[in-house]
């Protein structure tokens, strides 16, 4: 089978080429410059690179490949979609066409656009089932009275947060809200939560957009998580099962199990299809 991909940052691209090549398939990746490693080129099939803003060189080198099926991996800081970037013509055209600038809603006018070339967006997860997080606890130790509760109240506020397209993340500590992510990222977020609790312990609790597909913003955690985790005294962790990728999952919980954080996987609040 031969894929595309459209590459940012993070460990999610790599994994998923090399679970590319395992299976035997060529993959052309699209990778953003400032986002991508450098090392991508090293497993994939070719690579071309481009900065965040040029969709029309986006769409040729795909047609150029004959990419029919291309899949999003990886992240791009949501800081760089408003601060850095620099359209082309066909971008300023699609920006001007949006209702509003969420990621959700720029990513869906991509979407719209590689489909009028005969090019489909396909699940980003499709290389990486066996990392989607399990439901149940995944850890030695699962959350004790304290928190849970913290999860159970924090999972309420998540749904909204990520439905809403504000954020994926929040910081919960005596069941209260902390911190809420926006566009500083997960670890940014955490970090802010910890210099407002005077050392009490937070749970951090992901969830995913209540919709039908994992087309793209798919919730990710993996050992750099934990370690923030550890830096900042968060003592649990939620995400929603079969919706979030756990990356280096076994090392990840490992890690996890040394520093007694417990981690559980929840079955995701169902929302609009978007």
């Amino acid at each position: 089978m031969r894929y595309g991909m459209i590459a940012g940052n993070g460990r999610f691209p790599l994994l998923a080429l090399q679970a590319a090549r395992r299976e035997g398939h060529q993959v052309v990746v699209v990778a953003i410059e400032n986002e991508a490693s450098p090392e991508l080129a090293q497993v994939a099939s070719s690579i071309h690179w481009i900065n965040i803003g040029q969709l029309a060189k986006l769409i040729e080198t795909l047609k150029r490949e004959q990419i029919s099926e291309v899949m999003m991996t990886g992240q791009v800081k949501h800081v760089s979609l408003f601060s850095a970037i620099k359209p082309d013509w066909r971008l300023v055209k699609l920006l001007a066409s949006l209702r509003e600038r969420s990621t959700a809603a720029l990513i869906g006018g991509i979407q719209g656009a590689l489909r009028e070339e005969g090019i489909e967006l396909v699940d980003s997860t499709r290389l990486l089932k066996p990392l989607l997080a399990p439901e149940g606890v995944l850890t030695k130790r699962k959350p004790n009275k304290e928190e849970d509760a913290d999860i159970r109240y924090g999972r309420r506020l998540a749904c909204v947060l990520a439905t809403e397209d504000i954020g994926q993340s929040v910081a919960i500590s005596e069941k209260a809200c902390v911190a809420a992510e926006a566009m500083e990222g997960t670890d940014s977020m955490l970090r802010r939560a910890a210099s407002l609790v005077n050392g009490k312990p937070l749970r951090l609790i992901k969830a995913s957009r209540g919709r039908a597909h994992l087309l793209f913003d798919v919730p990710v955690v993996g050992l750099a998580t934990v370690e923030t985790m550890i830096e900042t005294g968060t003592t649990a962790l939620a995400v929603d099962a079969g919706r979030t990728l756990l990356l280096d999952k076994e090392e990840m919980i490992r890690r996890a199990d040394q520093a007694a954080i417990a981690v559980v996987g929840h079955e995701p609040t169902e929302g609009t299809p978007a």
